[in-house]
């Protein structure tokens, strides 16, 4: 009998980096997930596999519907179905509405919407095939609630995977399987472009400082685990009180 995992999507860097390591705190196997820079995301499995997790690593394209659905099926048809999904991976191409370009707009919707079909529907039938308890979390942003200046494409891709959570988690609520989203705001990553107006932000920020991943991390791991099973088609605002 395999032991259920976990999968972690843009797992080699940052916020997915941060979660990967909180939830090797967990009972659960752990899927690292990375698009380009595989040898990051390997340092990372080591780095969790000393931490006496079991830990295997996954590269493809969240926007490549075939390459995702070839990775993960190969996946679970070796390891079984998984427990629990956390959908991080995503991107920015930050520009003022009229600035921005066709490749901006698609690469955007591509990567953060598009994602979220294309590395879940292959995995939803196995998952209720469990018969068991599962969870999955979608990483969005304060720009999905809010939406923000410059950030037409980023705010549309992350209001549209906060609806279809939503959805989703009403159809899966049944199965026992939940459904939520965490949404950081300012969060001091290596995605801080340079023309991010930090100061200015921090000004409407309640708690006056940037998040940092590991709180982002927190989140998820708080409803990844079992203490979360009456929690689901939430968003989980991880801001500051920023909103």
């Amino acid at each position: 009998m395999n032991n259920p995992s976990i999968l972690i999507t843009g797992s080699s860097r940052g916020i997915g980096k941060a979660i990967a390591l909180e939830l090797a705190k967990s009972p659960y196997d752990l899927v690292l997930h990375c698009r380009s820079q595989l040898d990051q995301a390997q340092r990372n499995a080591e780095e969790i596999r000393a931490l006496g997790r079991q830990v295997r690593v996954l590269q493809f394209d969240v926007g490549n519907r075939g390459q995702a659905r070839q990775a993960l099926e190969s996946d679970i048809d070796s390891h079984g179905a998984y427990y629990g999904v956390v959908l991080n991976a995503g991107v920015t191409r930050d520009a003022a509405f009229p600035a921005l370009t066709d490749n901006d707009w698609d690469d955007v919707l591509r990567t953060n919407l598009d994602g979220f079909y294309n590395v879940l529907h292959p995995l939803i039938m196995p998952m209720i095939r469990r018969r068991a308890a599962g969870r999955i979390v979608c990483l969005t942003s304060v720009s999905g609630i809010t939406g923000n200046r410059g950030q037409v494409n980023y705010s549309a891709s992350k209001a549209g995977v906060i609806g279809a959570a939503k959805a989703l988690a009403v159809e899966l609520a049944k199965r026992h399987i939940t459904v939520n989203c965490v949404a950081p705001g300012l969060i001091d990553t290596d995605m801080l472009g340079e023309h991010v107006p930090v100061e200015e932000i921090l000004k409407t920020i309640p708690a006056q400082r940037m998040g940092k991943s590991e709180e982002v991390a927190a989140a998820v791991a708080f409803l990844v685990s079992p203490a979360a099973s009456y929690i689901t088609r939430q968003v989980l605002s991880v801001n500051g009180g920023l909103c």
